[in-house]
């Protein structure tokens, strides 16, 4: 059975920080490429940053990391700021197979001014 399951998430004033973790099983790893995205509120579903690529409004604020050994993916947050509100999901994508991915329940992060 698949599973990602995101956890971290919480309340947090603007300029704080959290890290948020994603722990997988039921695939292998290794074929995957991970990522995490947000979906805030009214809007889309966004890609944040991944392996290769780091969306431009968290730049320098984000860190993308992964622990092979333990399949799971971490998403630091430092100076957090209101419009980082979101619900922040993983996803699971096949290095080779378009379309073949999974994606975690989501943890919601709330950033307060």
């Amino acid at each position: 059975q698949v599973r990602l399951v995101e956890s971290g998430g919480g309340l947090v004033q603007s300029g704080g920080s959290l890290r948020l973790s994603c722990a997988t099983s039921g695939f292998t790893f290794s074929m995957f490429r991970m990522s995490w995205y947000r979906m805030r509120p009214g809007q889309e579903r966004e890609a944040v940053v991944g392996n290769t690529f780091l969306g431009a409004s968290v730049r320098g604020r984000f860190t993308f990391s992964k622990d092979d050994a333990k399949n799971t993916v971490y998403l630091q947050m430092n100076d957090l700021k209101p419009e980082d509100t979101a619900v922040y999901y993983c996803k699971a994508e096949h290095r080779v197979i378009q379309g073949y991915e999974y994606w975690g329940q989501g943890t919601q992060v709330t950033v307060s001014s």
